[in-house]
């Protein structure tokens, strides 16, 4: 009985070769696009998790409020030196406070020009960046 079933299916298979080639080749496509897409996912997410553990899990990052017209607008005060003080002095388990600015700026080397952004800040700034210096000198806390 089995086999003549199987003998049926071959032989239904011989005779529609264009249509058994053509599902072969769909379920063979469908395999991998799924494949590719599961893959992409997992990457996607581990690059992401990289990213947010490479700010710190520890980290908390202070900006200053929004009001109607936006970052900045309405008169918000900034943040001085004196803030970021009394945040490192006054709340207790702060390991370091960076105070940061950022500014836009133009780069010139080379006879190149690029616009770039510049970030002032003091050394707890590499602390807390979870940042390590590859080449060069250390600044310290006078410059």
């Amino acid at each position: 009985m089995l086999y003549s079933v199987f003998m049926l299916a071959l032989r239904s298979v011989q005779r529609n070769m264009l249509r058994s080639f053509l599902t072969m080749l769909d379920i063979v496509i469908g395999v991998a696009a799924v494949i590719t897409m599961v893959t992409l996912g997992n990457g996607a997410t581990q690059a992401i998790r990289a990213q947010i553990s490479g700010l710190g899990t520890n980290l908390l990052v202070i900006g200053r409020g929004q009001r109607l017209g936006g970052w900045g607008g309405g008169g918000v005060p900034e943040f001085t030196e004196a803030d970021a003080q009394a945040i490192q002095s006054q709340i207790g388990g702060v390991a370091a406070v960076a105070p940061t600015d950022r500014f836009g700026s133009t780069v010139v080397a080379n006879g190149r020009n690029w616009a770039s952004s510049v970030t002032s800040s003091t050394i707890a700034w590499f602390e807390t960046g979870n940042c390590s210096l590859a080449s060069g000198v250390m600044f310290t806390d006078e410059e």
